[in-house]
């Protein structure tokens, strides 16, 4: 295994250091490109030049629909797929028995909200205090650029690293897993798995399985005059509410067998994220929509899971009165449906990723838990493929003045320069 001297790993830093303004640029000039879902395109769009720009063999495709229910990495989707794109870059090492590496990260965010509650504006990114103001600019388009500019650093520093290694940029992290998915199912795969979420520097032992769903509540309309002949969806779906909550509570109650866990307060984060009802202001409402996420534990089979929600909510509707003489809420599975993993102690990725931590500043790699969703999922769990999630400090992400720490973003995009270094090996043509 190549070893990085201390004047070695000084000169990458030097390169990162260097480079960190043309970083930044980029990030900006990403987060500028509001990569909702469904309009990736132009950012990604963005990232095939950037790539293809530095000599990387570039590759773009769209997700195969048709997996969805054949391969067990896709989730259920509810929208079409056309005009949208994932985008890996590969670069082939001069060894093929060298091991390779993967550096992925998402491109999708999330909705802004409310943009009035911004101090700027979300896609017109602003730097304050060391700061970088952004939707996306934490969750992750901070990660996208550390992919590229390690690999940068590595090649101006002089290093021809021996195995493969690839940036893949992926969309529908934030519903579906699908891009990834697709990615895994095109044979895109390498010996490590680097994602730079932001994880506030440390390593992701262990996340969460998730299940995504919406419940569609049916009332029945009256006039205000005889208000007593109708049935309210809206309140109706209060009541649903409630009754989930009852199934948080129990599947929660489970974490203390799980050791990773046991010491998170709500780990299966039972999350309404929309609720859409009624059709006129004085009328009762016929119908209301929940739309919404809940997780679970990692090892476990989230169609056992989604069984397990299932009969819940027809068992509570059944037992309630108030949905007596009316028509059943209708569950659909609308997102992820996917396992978690857990990341076994002591991997040789995960040391060389501590010691390379370690170099940058004396600073000891810490692990957590993440309970929600991560790409990394999807090739640990069927791919068997270590997944490294380890990325900078950020703060409000999915939330409003969303914002990423930038010399944190630096000290990461070193770490994975060494990391990338001694994982792949290297010739040093200085």
């Amino acid at each position: 295994m190549s070893k990085l001297t201390a004047e070695q790993v000084q000169r990458i830093c030097d390169k990162v250091d260097r480079n960190f303004a043309k970083q930044v640029e980029l990030l900006k000039a990403v987060v500028s490109v509001p990569s909702l879902r469904g309009a990736e395109a132009p950012a990604q769009h963005l990232l095939e030049h950037e790539l293809r720009s530095r000599g990387y063999s570039v590759e773009s495709f769209a997700i195969d629909e048709t997996l969805v229910g054949k391969h067990p990495a896709f989730s259920p989707t509810t929208v079409s797929y056309d005009g949208t794109i994932n985008v890996v870059g590969k670069r082939a090492g001069k060894d093929k028995l060298a091991k390779s590496i993967a550096f992925n990260a998402h491109i999708d965010i999330v909705p802004t909200g409310a943009r009035e509650e911004w101090t700027n504006h979300p896609f017109e990114p602003s730097e304050v205090d060391g700061w970088l103001y952004g939707r996306g600019a934490g969750d992750m388009k901070a990660g996208l650029s550390a992919n590229i500019f390690a690999l940068d650093a590595l090649k101006d520093a002089g290093f021809e690293l021996r195995g493969d290694v690839q940036i893949q940029s992926v969309i529908e992290e934030e519903i579906t897993g699908n891009g990834a998915a697709m990615m895994l199912a095109l044979g895109h795969t390498a010996d490590v798995l680097f994602v730079p979420e932001p994880t506030e520097e440390t390593l992701v032992r262990a996340n969460s399985g998730v299940l995504k769903f919406g419940i569609t509540v049916y009332g029945i309309p009256s006039h205000p005059k005889n208000p007593e002949l109708g049935k309210n969806a809206i309140e109706l779906a209060v009541l649903v509410m409630a009754h989930l909550k009852k199934l948080e509570e129990r599947w929660n109650a489970e974490r203390l067998q799980k050791p990773l866990f046991a010491a998170i307060p709500n780990p299966v984060s039972l999350t309404i994220g929309t609720i859409t009802g009624g059709e006129w202001i004085a009328s009762t409402p016929a119908q209301c929509r929940l739309e919404g996420r809940v997780g679970f534990y990692p090892g476990e089979d989230p169609q056992a899971r989604a069984a397990e929600f299932e009969r819940h909510l027809a068992e509570a509707i059944q037992a309630d009165p108030a949905f007596e003489g009316g028509r059943a809420p209708v569950l659909e599975w609308v997102g992820v449906m996917h396992a978690g993993y857990e990341l076994a102690p002591g991997s040789e990725a995960e040391v060389l990723l501590t010691e390379a931590r370690e170099r940058i500043d004396g600073s000891k790699l810490e692990a957590a838990v993440m309970p929600c969703y991560l790409d990394a999922a999807i090739f640990a769990v069927h791919a068997n493929i270590p997944a490294l999630v380890y990325g900078p400090i950020a703060e409000n992400i999915h939330g409003v003045d969303e914002r990423v720490n930038l010399e944190s973003l630096k000290r990461v995009t070193k770490t994975m320069a060494v990391f990338a270094a001694e994982w792949c090996g290297f010739d040093d043509t200085l």
